[in-house]
């Protein structure tokens, strides 16, 4: 098998011009969020890898604002749905109307819903029916919807960053699991420490409201996304994405006993594509023209944790898909046996 795009010679004022503006994002947007650097940097890999996120941690702890904020500072067309138990699906995806012409005749027209704009936050995603959540599948894959037989494409770019409550709040439903294999990273939202909750109350509190600035636009977005997939990947390293994410099934022989022992269902191809994706966007931020091991081990755990699937045992036994995850990434050797490739 060739290696993918080894030809692609990406010069280095790109790299560099890609660096800055993500460091520009980022320091726009910690403006107004305080801390949690890992999360804002993972949502943006997730942006960049043309993917969608799902963000999730208790209520309260900025993830609806961190979003919000982006949409300002990428300067996109931004959408929220509040996912609450009686949202329909034609509450995101929109519905035909009648109408009527001057001379009576009626006729039906497409009422667009709001999954039609750049950046979708669907807010407490899982507060929503399974069938209502399925309503964002085909928008999330395929970057279209269709009503009534007819298509209708989404403009681009178009992400999906969706928020949802842990799963013991009362209220909730676990989203399918053909629609979290759609999501590129899970990402999960920490408490702040002491420091950072001092800080916000700061900002939050007083007169002055941040008001962070446009640092680039849709076509720049799209330009930063072409690079990401242009960056070569050695036939070496995916092999080492490949390795990870098959660790994840506990059918495949030397699997971590971890996994063996309490993992159902493993990872799907786009565990594996997600790895590669974003070991790409890993790359340039660290100034590099090709995906090293390290990039992929970076993006392993929000690339892989909600596509595996916990059995019985592990569920009772309290075993969390990062501990899955966790194992994965030390015992999976970045070389398969025979090879000289060193890390």
């Amino acid at each position: 098998m060739a290696d993918q795009n080894t030809d692609v010679v990406i010069p280095q004022a790109e790299v560099d011009a890609f660096k800055k503006d993500f460091e520009s994002i980022t320091d726009e947007v910690h403006k107004v969020i305080v801390g949690q650097d890992e999360v804002v940097k993972a949502t943006l890999i997730s942006i960049l890898a043309d993917g969608h996120a799902l963000l999730e941690g208790v209520p309260g702890l900025g993830k609806t604002l961190l979003i919000s904020t982006l949409s300002r500072v990428l300067d996109l067309e931004f959408s929220r749905i509040q996912f609450t138990p009686d949202l329909m699906p034609a509450d995101i995806v929109g519905t035909n109307i009648i109408m009527e012409k001057a001379d009576g005749t009626k006729y039906f027209e497409f009422q667009r819903g709001p999954v039609f704009t750049n950046i979708l936050l669907a807010d407490e995603i899982n507060r929503a029916t399974p069938k209502t959540q399925s309503a964002l599948l085909e928008a999330m894959q395929e970057r279209h919807v269709t009503q009534a037989g007819t298509t209708y494409i989404l403009d681009k770019p178009f992400f999906t960053l969706a928020t949802q409550n842990p799963l013991e709040m009362e209220g909730t439903y676990p989203l399918p699991e053909a629609q979290l294999d759609r999501f590129l990273f899970k990402i999960m939202v920490p408490f702040p420490p002491a420091d950072e909750l001092a800080e916000i109350l700061i900002r939050t509190t007083g007169t002055h409201v941040p008001d962070p600035h446009k640092v680039v636009d849709g076509p720049r977005l799209l330009e930063m996304k072409s690079l990401v997939r242009q960056v070569p990947i050695a036939h070496h390293v995916i092999h080492y994405a490949v390795r990870l994410a098959n660790a994840t099934h506990p059918e495949i022989p030397g699997c971590p006993s971890i996994v063996k022992q309490f993992g159902r269902i493993g990872s799907s191809p786009r565990g594996a594509q997600t790895l590669v994706l974003a070991g790409k966007v890993e790359a340039l931020l660290n100034g590099r023209f090709n995906v090293a091991f390290d990039d992929i081990r970076k993006v392993a755990m929000p690339a892989l944790r909600h596509r595996i699937i916990m059995n019985f045992e592990g569920e009772a036994e309290g075993i969390e898909t990062d501990d899955i995850v966790a194992a994965c990434i030390k015992e999976v050797p970045v070389r398969e046996k025979g090879s000289t490739v060193e890390v």
